[in-house]
């Protein structure tokens, strides 16, 4: 009988003691996450900056971060679209919060109006961000969360410095665009300053003005003003976009640190001429070949697309011979007349080389997409069509040989990433900035204007495939593409910047 209850008596300690240390390692883990650092991630509501933002934030994920990642309430719904219900469900150390845009109910396939957009930044964001912030921290305790201990902010969502100083912790402003792109952003006040913008009437689009050589910009040379971000091209002195652009120059060097998604060897001279501008500049890509050297990702299934994507196309292009495909996305914002879709279809035909091109629902502005069915038939076996696809996987098919672009900054920055020469087609924004270095300072471009008629479109689509210049291009192409990787290798200027950003200023106790 003794034995008996010696033997529960033990037992009891035994469970105790499992009790005990069971406890115990759920409180060390409570405290573990506690001490994580927390970094709340913004960025513009537009498709190529939240996805730069995501896998800026899953980079930081990577190096043991908590992450509240905040979409406006219309992009978290179209996420949800694209990739199913639980898109978003994220981790318990990586969620999703939202906020309202106060943005009038438009198309869901397609991007809010950039004028509306600009102005809400300005005048809408501020609150609802600082709601969430506040939430985060008062909750920290009773929901396990730690306490919110950076920001990390879209570059054009100014309103978040404001946030970040009351809260008493640093924000780093992500530019999801180049550095030459920043530097000519920067110039905006001078510009003004100068009586270059706002212009007098339209004329001074067509009267050669846009020639005019800018030559007191440091890093850049013979740049002229059509070169610059057009952000400055507008009649209205209150021009939501130019006044957004304005408070970023004036408030980004306030920020803690700067991060632009690119790599030390393809902006070195600007990166130079931006350090003395800013506290510190972190040149930090491509994200994508950085992210490849995460030993696992649990988010992976977290896509980046506001649109689904047609992964059917990998199939078509498995069935191609090697450097035979020209990819054509025109981006997610830019839109094009009915008259121009036509011209380039008809070019892309006319080469006779195969084409997969990516044409959205909301491509052609105030009109379906739609092509005649003589260019149908004409491409029948040797065009592919599209409404969306995983661009970075079609990049780094070995079928692609060439790439017509709008020449945002992901697509030429994944170009750069999978050593894709491209044909430039700028549109607005940035994209002129990318396209003049794309194709005159790295070597890897042809340029080509968004009027282009079929014969222009025809003769440089057969350059780029098949001509000397083509050729030459391609070898530059795989240059970068190899300084690309060496930039985000464990020892590369990327990876370095990384590391020293979070050291010197995201886990900063200073």
């Amino acid at each position: 009988m003794s034995n008996i209850y010696e033997r529960g008596i033990m037992e009891q300690h035994i469970n105790i003691h499992i009790h005990r240390a069971e406890r115990e390692k759920e409180m060390n883990s409570k405290r573990a996450e506690a001490e994580k650092a927390h970094a709340v991630c913004i960025p513009c509501p537009v498709q190529s900056h939240i996805k730069a933002m995501l896998k800026f934030a899953k980079l930081l994920y990577s190096k043991d971060f908590h992450i509240t990642f905040v979409n406006t309430e219309f992009n978290h719904q179209r996420f949800l679209k694209s990739g199913g219900p639980n898109a978003l469900d994220g981790l318990p150390d990586f969620q999703f919060k939202t906020i309202p845009d106060s943005i009038p109910p438009s198309d869901s396939n397609a991007t809010q109006d950039a004028d509306a957009i600009s102005k809400s930044i300005s005048e809408s964001f501020s609150a609802p961000f600082s709601d969430i912030l506040l939430k985060l921290n008062s909750t920290a305790t009773s929901s396990n969360n730690p306490p919110v201990t950076c920001i990390i902010s879209d570059g054009f969502m100014p309103f978040t410095q404001t946030v970040a100083q009351k809260l008493g912790i640093p924000i780093v402003m992500l530019f999801t665009i180049a550095a030459c792109s920043l530097m000519g952003a920067m110039q905006l006040p001078r510009l003004r300053e100068k009586g270059f913008t706002p212009l007098k009437d339209e004329s001074y689009l067509t009267n050669g003005f846009l020639d005019t050589v800018i030559d007191w910009i440091p890093g850049m040379r013979g740049i002229r003003l059509r070169d610059l971000p057009n952000f400055f091209i507008t009649t209205d002195p209150n021009d939501p976009v130019c006044k957004v652009t304005c408070e970023v120059v004036e408030k980004a060097p306030k920020a803690s640190g700067i991060v632009v998604h690119t790599f030390d060897t393809l902006e070195q001279e600007v990166l130079d001429a931006l350090s003395p501008m800013f506290p510190c500049v972190y040149a930090i890509g491509p994200q994508q070949l950085l992210l490849n050297h995460s030993p696992n990702d649990p988010l992976k299934s977290t896509g980046y697309s506001l649109w689904k994507e047609e992964t059917e196309c990998l199939n078509w292009l498995n069935s191609k011979a090697p450097n035979s495909v020209i990819y054509v996305n025109f981006g997610s914002i830019a839109v094009m007349t009915p008259q121009q879709l036509i011209e380039f279809g008809w070019g892309l035909a006319n080469s006779k080389f195969l084409f997969m091109w990516i044409i959205r629902p909301d491509l052609v502005v105030g009109d379906s997409a739609i092509l005649p069915p003589e260019f149908m038939e004409e491409t029948k076996g040797r065009g592919l069509i599209a409404s969306w696809c995983p661009q970075e996987e079609v990049l780094n098919h070995s079928s692609i040989g060439g790439f017509l672009t709008h020449c945002g900054w992901n697509s030429i920055i994944e170009s750069v990433s999978a050593g894709v020469p491209m044909i430039c087609c700028p549109f607005f924004g940035d994209q002129q900035t990318n396209c003049k270095y794309a194709c005159n300072e790295w070597g890897i471009g042809i340029q080509i204007g968004s009027g282009a008629k079929r014969g222009d479109v025809e003769k440089n689509v057969r350059e780029l495939m098949e001509g000397n210049k083509g050729k030459r291009m391609k070898k530059k192409a795989m240059e970068w593409k190899k300084l690309a990787e060496e930039a985000t290798s464990p020892h590369g200027s990327s990876s370095i910047n990384l590391d020293k950003l979070v050291n010197d200023v995201l886990l900063s106790k200073g």
